[in-house]
This record gives C-alpha cells, sequence and structure tokens, in this order.
C-alpha cells in the first residue's frame, strides 16, 4: 500500500484510465445537498483565492488490463462519480453553447481527458464504469434529455450542476480551475493487499468521526498551527469539560436555540455549517458564544451549581426524567439570568412551572414527542408577545396554560383523577421513585437521598396491601377482597418506600405496623401517617388516595395567571397532530426548517412544502412518480393529463390537486417517513375556529 498527495484532476486525466466501482460497492447516493457544498467550495476557492482545496482520499487497486489502466475504486467512488458529474455538465453546457469558455480547447479537454476514450466503441467508451442501474443512467447522460434516468440520484445531481453553472457565479473557466486546485491522497493498493478486508476496514471498522469532531476540525483546520492551539486550550475543551464531552449533543442544543428548530442528530454537523455561514461570525467570536451556552449546559446536566439550591434540586430530578426536550428553552431562561433580567428565585419558579407541565402530561399520558414542538419555539412565543422578556413567569403560564389537546397543560381535575387511578407500580422505574421521592421530599429541609437509596437496594416499593393476598389480608378487606385487590394495588394509594420489603413480604397491615423497623419505627416520612391506621381496607385507600392527591396539587401545582397578550395569538398544531382537529380551519402560515411562511390556504402550504422537500432531493418524488411503488405514487405523475387538477413541481413532475386537507396532510405525513423528518418539525399557525374560512380552495 502506497499512499501520495497529488492533484484529483492528475489521478482522473488520461483517456486510457479506467474507473471501476465494485460490484460490492452501494450505488451512488449522494445527494443535491453534498453537490451543493462541493460546489460552494469550488466558488470559494475562486473567490477566495485559496490555493488548494483537501478533497479526501482515494483507495484503488491499479491494474494494468491490456491498453487501458484500470483502477479498481476501493474508497471514494462519490467524489470521483460525482465530479464526473460535474465535467459532464460542464462539456454538455459548452456543446451545447450555452455558456461560452475563453479556451476553445476546454470542452474538448473535458471530454477526452476526464470523461471519454474516445477511440473506443461506444458501449466501452466511459473512463467511469459505475455499478448496477448506475451505469445506464450515467450513459443516459451523454444521450437527449429525453432518454435520462429520472429517477436516479446521478441525474438528478447532474441536473443541479447544469442549472446552477449556468448562474455564472464564477465563469466556467474558473470552475474548471477550482477543480484542478483539488487535492487528494491517492492510496493505491498491491497486488498482496486484500481489496475487501480494506473496503471492509475502511468501512466498518474503528469509530466514526462524531458530529462534534466534525465541528471541531471545521473550526480549527483553517487556523495557524499557533492560533489551533490557543483557541482548542482557550475554548474548545473548555466546552468538552463543561459538557461532559458530550459536544454532539449540546450543540445540537444550542442550534435549536439559534434556529429554532431540532437538527436531526445525523445532520448536527451539516446545520452547524450552515448556521455559521449565516451568521457571519468570526471564529473567536463563534467560540466565546458557544462557550458561554456550554457554561449554562453545565448547570443543566448537573455538572455545576446555579448558586440556588431548591434550582439545582429541580434540575436534577429533570434529568433524573430524561426530559433533555426542556434543554435549549432553559439554555435562553439561564442567558437572561446572565443578563441580569431574571433573579435565581424568578428562574427556580419557571424551572417548577416547566416540571409540574411535564409531570403532569406524563400522569395523563400525553405524549412526550409533542413537547419537541412547544420548547423550541417557546421563549421566542413569550418574547412575542409583547416584544419583552418582562412580566415573562406570567407570560410562561400564559404560554403553557393555552396549549391544547395533546401539548395541553393538564387542569387539577384530569390530574387528580388520572393520578389517583393510575398503575403506578408499572410505570418506568425512573418515573416510579420520583414520585415517591417528591412526595417524600417535598417541602421539607430534611430530605433523603431517595434515588441513591433506591438505586443501590437499600429502598425498594413496597405494596402495602401485598400482591398475594393471604387469608388474613381477605378478612381485614371484606367480602369485596377481590375487586379492591384488583383496583388499587398499583395504585399510589397502596404504595410506599422501605428498607425492610422482604421482612413485609405478605404480613398483616398490623404487624408491618408494629414489627421492629415497621411503620411505626421507619424514619420515611411517607410511613408516618400509615403508623397512625389501625387497619388498611377501602376506606383507609380511599383516605390516603385523597391525602397524596391533595399533596400533589401542591407538589406539581397548576399555574395560575391573569395576563393576556394584547394581540390575539395564532393557535399552532404540528402534522403530527391529528388530522381531523384540523378540518375546517384556516391556515395563516407554518413554520419548517426554521422558516416561517404566511400562505392563504392549505393547499398553499401543502404545494410549498412539497417543493421544499423536493429541492433537497428529487429523486424520492420523482421515484414515486415513475414507479408507482408506494401508496401515495396515485398523488405524483410524469403525465400532466393524469390529473383534472395538478401542480407542477419542476422538469415534468406533477402533483395532485386535492382538495381534502386530510389527504393532503396524509400524503405529507407519508413523505416526510420518505425524507427521514420528524412531523412535529412542521408546524401550523391557524386562525380562530370560529372565523369563517374564505379559501376557496381548501
Amino acid at each position: 500500500m502506497k499512499g501520495t498527495e497529488c492533484k484529483f484532476v492528475e489521478y482522473m486525466d488520461g483517456s486510457k484510465k479506467r474507473f471501476v466501482i465494485p460490484v460490492y460497492q452501494r450505488n451512488y447516493d449522494w445527494k443535491i445537498e453534498h453537490c451543493r457544498r462541493l460546489y460552494d467550495d469550488l466558488v470559494k476557492i475562486i473567490t477566495q483565492n485559496r490555493k488548494s482545496h483537501f478533497f479526501g482520499s482515494i483507495v484503488s487497486v491499479y491494474d494494468s488490463n491490456g491498453r487501458n489502466q484500470e483502477f479498481l475504486i476501493i474508497d471514494g467512488q462519490q467524489r470521483i462519480t460525482t465530479v464526473s458529474l460535474l465535467f459532464l455538465a460542464m462539456y454538455n453546457l459548452l456543446n451545447n453553447g450555452v455558456i461560452a469558455s475563453s479556451e476553445s480547447s476546454l470542452k474538448q479537454q473535458i471530454l477526452e481527458e476526464y470523461l471519454i476514450d474516445k477511440w473506443q466503441p461506444q458501449e466501452t467508451r466511459m473512463k467511469l464504469k459505475s455499478v448496477k442501474n448506475d451505469k445506464v443512467a450515467f450513459r443516459k447522460l451523454f444521450d437527449k434529455p429525453s432518454e435520462y434516468v429520472r429517477e436516479s440520484n446521478l441525474t438528478v445531481n447532474y441536473e443541479y450542476f447544469y442549472d446552477r453553472i449556468q448562474k455564472q457565479e464564477v465563469t466556467v473557466d474558473e470552475l474548471f480551475d477550482a477543480i484542478c486546485r483539488l487535492q487528494i491522497i491517492d492510496i493505491k493498493l498491491n497486488h498482496d493487499d486484500n481489496p475487501q478486508l480494506i473496503f471492509e476496514s475502511l468501512n466498518s471498522t474503528g469509530l466514526d468521526l462524531t458530529e462534534a469532531d466534525k465541528i471541531r476540525n471545521f473550526i480549527l483546520m483553517n487556523l495557524s498551527p499557533k492560533e489551533q492551539e490557543n483557541y482548542y486550550e482557550q475554548y474548545w475543551n473548555q466546552i468538552e469539560i463543561r459538557t461532559k464531552y458530550d459536544v454532539s449533543s449540546f450543540i445540537r442544543d444550542y442550534l435549536t436555540v439559534k434556529q429554532q428548530t431540532i437538527p436531526q442528530k445525523q445532520r448536527v454537523y451539516i446545520n452547524f455549517k450552515e448556521f455559521v455561514e449565516n451568521s457571519q461570525l468570526d471564529t473567536k467570536s463563534l467560540l466565546e458564544n458557544i462557550l458561554d451556552y456550554a457554561k449554562r449546559y453545565e448547570i443543566l446536566i448537573g455538572k455545576s451549581n446555579s448558586g440556588e439550591r431548591e434550582l439545582d434540586n429541580c434540575i436534577l430530578r429533570l434529568n433524573r426524567l430524561e426530559t433533555t426536550v426542556t434543554r435549549p428553552y432553559f439554555l435562553e431562561v439561564l442567558r437572561l439570568r446572565d443578563e441580569n433580567k431574571f433573579t435565581l428565585t424568578q428562574v427556580t419558579e419557571i424551572f417548577k412551572i416547566v416540571e409540574s407541565y411535564l409531570f403532569r402530561g406524563i400522569i395523563c399520558d400525553l405524549p412526550m414527542g409533542h413537547q419537541s414542538k412547544v420548547f423550541p419555539f417557546l421563549h421566542r412565543e413569550i418574547i412575542r408577545y409583547d416584544g419583552t422578556s418582562d412580566n415573562y413567569v406570567e407570560k410562561l403560564k400564559y404560554a403553557l396554560l393555552s396549549r391544547k389537546e395533546r401539548a395541553r397543560f393538564p387542569d387539577n381535575n384530569e390530574f387528580v383523577t388520572k393520578f389517583s387511578q393510575r398503575n403506578i407500580y408499572s410505570m418506568q422505574s425512573k418515573n416510579k421513585i420520583y414520585i415517591l421521592e417528591r412526595f417524600e421530599n417535598f417541602g421539607t429541609l430534611e430530605t433523603k437521598d431517595i434515588y441513591e437509596r433506591c438505586n443501590n437496594g437499600t429502598y425498594s416499593i413496597e405494596h402495602i396491601m401485598p400482591q398475594n393476598l393471604t387469608p388474613t389480608w381477605q378478612r381485614e378487606l371484606g367480602d369485596d377482597y377481590e375487586r379492591i385487590h384488583k383496583e388499587y394495588l398499583d395504585r399510589i394509594a397502596n404504595l410506599t418506600l422501605t428498607a425492610y420489603n422482604s421482612k413485609y413480604s405478605n404480613d398483616s397491615f398490623t404487624n408491618k405496623k408494629t414489627m421492629q423497623n415497621g411503620f411505626i419505627e421507619s424514619g420515611i416520612r411517607l410511613n408516618q401517617w400509615l403508623a397512625q391506621k389501625s387497619k388498611w381496607t377501602l376506606s383507609e385507600l380511599e383516605e390516603r388516595s385523597d391525602y397524596l392527591m391533595g399533596f400533589a396539587l401542591k407538589i406539581w401545582a397548576a399555574p395560575v395567571t391573569s395576563y393576556k397578550p394584547e394581540k390575539k395569538q395564532l393557535e399552532t398544531f404540528s402534522l403530527d397532530d391529528d388530522a381531523e382537529l384540523l378540518t375546517g380551519q384556516s391556515i395563516v402560515k407554518f413554520a419548517f426548517k426554521n422558516t416561517e411562511q404566511p400562505v392563504t390556504s392549505w393547499i398553499e402550504m401543502y404545494q410549498k412544502v412539497i417543493q421544499i422537500l423536493y429541492a433537497e432531493d428529487k429523486t424520492i418524488i420523482t421515484k414515486l412518480a415513475i414507479s408507482k411503488s408506494d401508496k401515495i405514487s396515485i398523488y405524483f405523475s410524469t403525465n400532466m393529463n393524469a390529473f383534472q387538477r395538478y401542480i407542477q413541481l419542476d422538469d415534468g413532475i406533477y402533483l395532485y390537486k386535492t382538495s381534502s386537507t386530510q389527504s393532503k396532510l396524509y400524503v405529507l405525513k407519508r413523505l416526510f417517513e420518505l425524507y427521514n423528518e420528524d412531523p412535529a418539525g412542521l408546524v401550523f399557525y391557524l386562525r380562530d375556529e370560529n372565523e369563517s374560512d374564505s379559501e376557496s380552495e381548501s
């Protein structure tokens, strides 16, 4: 194996060279976003006068096959194929007279040095030998457009380059010059090397770079060695330490704050690059800002103290509940505290209100996924009421209390009813221990570390009325013992904490109370109430349920506020809400991918969202229109006569203009599955339900 640095064009140059993609390689799968980034880099090479740009490594096995030089591509097929598509787009544009070069020979140079061997027969003249269907799609790009394989990634990316080159951000001569400045590491294997083993080693073993690794490299790579060392020590290493080295998760929350949408985990680096390019922050300012948020994040993950014990305890509980979706919102709350907009007392109140909102949602079986559409936008929503952070706590109360349906703040009646009747014992361990910790420690400074004692086995959850009734228990409960046992066994009224669970076993209530270390001698506050009872029957179960529910309304209090914004707020729903809730309602705007767009009808929203998806990856919708392989394929076609009413997306792809709101949402939900998009990320802003719907077409 031997590796050397060289220019990418030098590697590809020569009509006799053949680049063979092995059959065990996957099909070409770069998307438009990858091509966009490559083209952006090429433009920057020219506009920023860069001498070179590293384009990765290419691993190949060289084989002299008669008159041709074949390179079996072990790693690097995506880059070779993409640049081949770019070269082909340049050639066709020049050949068709759409653009012109100052060098008359450029067209033929591109064709004969990088794309074909003109002395070979038509079927063997192409230098790039792709696999499977890619080979057909690439060959068709040399023909007239009507012959193109429209659903292929190669065709989609070729057309992207063909369209973008015409924008003349740089001339075709400058574009070619930029390609000539791409540098690679050319790694050629010996015949003694096993290509398949090396392929497996490159693609299957070892650890991939994390999103944080890519971000660190992106920030520091273009700095001088001295700057790299200084910035790493002063900023990046501090960020790593303060986030417990989970920088990828932190940056995801940081971007949620900055971009008002939650990035997909595998796209954090891509979103970060977009954020940096749009923010125009210099490296130092960027790192300073990230470090400021990392210091707040350190508090949220419990690594450092806030300076307020009650707040730190609340943060500990939220972490136990694993409510990480709230962190972007809390980062902004702590930022306002750092800017002296809040006192620590106000911050604590904000955290406790959110804790009540989250826990009531858990008890009332509200889907936690809906929180992902509440918290990224919550701070911005509160500020929008009057443009200030004044009266923030009251505005927070209003914002949460005004939520509806599955994102609602359950009221006291719903909360108490569900809580008292819920099977607590079958809940996740983190939730039931959280509940018992709150009942034990709320309102006292003499707290016990319930979590640690449950984790190490000192404490366990005790059924006061045992899981298996003895004859003694049957007599104590009375004739209706079967119903009482079935209804109340696992409810909160029948549960407590003890360090003597095995000792209590199925013993009678009297013995559990009076034995050594029984309820009377227990140091656990929850058991002090039990110690005052002489028996354990339906009456005591009901009494304890009422007692605990009264306590619960203090622990997880529902906020009360008289605040109302002067301007009426739009109601919001998202794509993952029940479609029936949206029937008959009028849409004003939608939010998707960090932007809000006003619309006058559901059909306008439908068209715009699908066009956004289509622009990102044309192949998915093109395949739906051509192959009819999916349940929503009937809504797409390449034939404009297939539908009475249609929307033209682009390039001869037609979308059925359905009149049903539910049908639109059905199609969008399936598209979001195919595009791996979170449906909670598409938010609709609606007019009041009582307002007339002026849409001529829903």
